[in-house]
């Protein structure tokens, strides 16, 4: 067994888990070869060891009683008192104690387990950890983590039963598409029934499922199946959750080559913004709640449960394309800027006026508004 080496933390999560623990129990992604993805490339994959894991657990709790020992003293405590517990040495115990202490203050409800899929531990592993964690925290409400659909396709639906009880509450799958075309473009990895056949044992098993769709991931020549084979997909697994992810292309991505290649024509807002409303007018019977909880996202107000709120959640949508081009380009500029946060922020003279400065500034038209976006999104991703 290889040394322990303190406590870990990955590189990302998803932003629903930002007052989350994290906890990392596998290191970057097994699979490691979606052309749209740039997070853990060489980076090699490996599983910590069981007791590594228990370790870190054993450091969060050491930290989190010392740091409530302080707050529960007559008059709550006080930061001096609290910057007093940092450790001096090693880096990685620093990183434990203020991982404990961003925790405790959040409240101590939820726990995310990294990196960019945990059930492809073996379940019996798996479930050591989970037990392990849950006897150290008892009042954890939630525990969550990434998966892929070809990895929780393979387990047994007794086995995706035992995590449920063992306390693992929510999963995120990299849906990203549903149409066979796209995800081999993309070197996913997975197909369409694979997916649909991962999201329902999710849901068999009673644990919650949020499953990610990208718009612009199909491209110029597969953007309408993008968005109809997903949807057709989703209506077949009924997640909880639709989050959107929009399509960011980075120089550092083996997306971008395709894209020099001529293989992959990038599509630009508009194009996305309809693509997104096919999806959204395609999703039928199911009771998903769908969330638009990333930065990348054009409209971040797409955000409401199916099937009440339909119209609220296409209206942003349907008033945006309604605009005329040059109001959209304000618009698509604003939000890729920063200037501005919703469709309304266009009646603000001060923002409206920033963004048409900035128009006039880089030249942005409705022609060249494709470019000047690409590039606003590369710088994010």
């Amino acid at each position: 067994m290889e040394d322990y080496r303190g406590y870990e933390l990955g590189p990302i999560r998803p932003p629903s888990e930002a007052m989350s623990l994290l906890l990392r129990v596998t290191r970057n992604c097994p699979w490691n070869k979606c052309t749209f993805c740039g997070v853990y490339k060489r980076k090699p994959f490996s599983l910590r060891p069981v007791a590594h894991v228990k370790q870190d657990i054993d450091r969060i709790r050491h930290h989190v009683s010392a740091i409530e020992d302080i707050i529960n003293r007559p008059g709550g405590g006080n930061r001096q008192d609290l910057l007093a517990l940092q450790p001096e040495q090693p880096e990685s115990e620093q990183l434990a104690f203020h991982s404990a202490l961003n925790w405790v203050r959040s409240g101590m409800k939820s726990v995310f387990l990294q990196d960019a899929n945990s059930l492809v531990i073996k379940p019996d592993r798996l479930v050591e950890i989970l037990l392990y964690l849950r006897q150290a925290f008892p009042d954890i409400e939630r525990i969550t983590s990434y998966a892929r659909s070809h990895s929780i396709a393979r387990i047994s639906d007794a086995d995706m039963a035992r995590l449920a009880a063992a306390g693992l509450n929510r999963i995120h799958i990299g849906m990203e598409s549903g149409a066979d075309e796209v995800l081999e473009l993309v070197k996913k990895g997975v197909d369409k029934e694979t997916q649909i056949v991962a999201g329902q044992k999710v849901k068999r098993a009673g644990i919650e499922l949020s499953e990610y769709f990208m718009p612009g991931l199909g491209g110029d020549r597969c953007s309408r199946e993008n968005a109809l084979e997903t949807a057709d997909a989703l209506n077949r697994i009924n997640p909880d959750f639709i989050r959107i992810r929009t399509l960011a292309i980075s120089p550092r991505l083996d997306l971008y080559q395709d894209c020099q290649e001529g293989t992959f024509r990038q599509i630009g807002d508009i194009r996305m913004a309809e693509e997104l409303l096919l999806l959204l007018d395609n999703l039928r019977g199911i009771t998903s709640r769908i969330k638009s909880d990333h930065m990348l996202n054009l409209f971040q107000e797409v955000d409401g449960q199916l099937p009440d709120d339909r119209e609220r959640l296409t209206a942003p949508l349907r008033r945006f394309l309604a605009l005329p081009p040059e109001e959209q380009v304000l618009y698509v500029v604003g939000r890729r800027t920063g200037v501005l946060a919703n469709l309304s922020d266009l009646n603000d003279p001060l923002r409206r006026g920033q963004v048409e400065t900035l128009c006039a500034e880089n030249n942005v038209t409705p022609e060249t508004l494709d470019a000047f976006t690409a590039r606003a999104m590369a710088r994010m991703v």
